[in-house]
């Protein structure tokens, strides 16, 4: 039986709300896949970025296919366009990130709770190790949960952290300048032994939970670079 015109209006009215809403939860899928890139990891600590842009492409053409068979949807063509082209965007981000876990995990770093960490195999002082990770675009691990102080101790060294108070003695500040939130010091530090200068921190006993140690600068340590990925 042929429809009516307000019917076939109304049909249509139908058909382009429900394109609208695909539109809008996959705009919604795409932006959450990209936060969820930089949590979910697979077995070897990569984030499952191409099984994320593998589900993105595959909701792209299903987005194609059904607005291909929209009729009187022309009034809507840039709207979708313009999202269709954000959706492309998102995966060619997704495959820039890849790229960087790839270089980043051939480099030896290893990754963790949305941040890369390298524990070095010579050593140097505070500030040089200091100044070997700013040479590679991070710091010195700065601690701020019990996750990361158990992650760092798997390092198995006795390593540098971002951690000094050489700026005032007795404030002890990391090196982007935050102020301690969670201690994990070991009994009777910091304590400056026998009058020293021990104005920089390390992660000395490893195989207990609170283990920093004040020691002097100078000292030669293992170190941990800490670079963190961008939100």
């Amino acid at each position: 039986m042929a429809l009516s015109a307000s019917s076939r209006k109304e049909r249509l009215y139908r058909l382009v709300a429900v394109s609208v809403g695909l539109l809008c939860s996959l705009q919604a899928a795409a932006n959450i896949g990209l936060r969820l890139s930089l949590y979910g990891c697979t077995a070897n600590g990569k984030p499952d970025l191409e099984e994320i842009m593998k589900n993105l492409t595959e909701k792209e053409e299903d987005l194609k296919g059904k607005l291909s068979n929209c009729d009187g949807c022309t009034a809507r063509k840039l709207e979708f366009e313009a999202i269709l082209k954000n959706l492309t965007e998102n995966g060619e981000y997704l495959k820039e990130k890849l790229s960087n876990f790839d270089h980043y995990l051939k480099q030896g770093w290893v990754y963790f709770n949305q941040s890369f960490y390298y524990i070095s195999s010579s050593q140097m002082s505070w500030q040089d190790s200091r100044d070997d990770c700013l040479q590679n675009g991070s710091d010195l691990i700065i601690i701020t949960s019990k996750e990361e102080q158990d992650f760092a101790r798997q390092f198995k060294k006795r390593s540098w952290i971002g951690l000094t108070d050489r700026e005032t003695e007795g404030t002890w500040k990391w090196v982007d300048g935050t102020e301690l939130k969670e201690r994990y010091w070991t009994t009777g530090e910091p304590n400056s032994y026998l009058g020293s200068n021990e104005d920089c921190g390390e992660m000395k006993f490893y195989e207990e939970q609170h283990n920093w140690n004040d020691l002097e600068c100078s000292y030669k340590n293992f170190w941990i670079c800490e670079k963190a990925l961008a939100q």
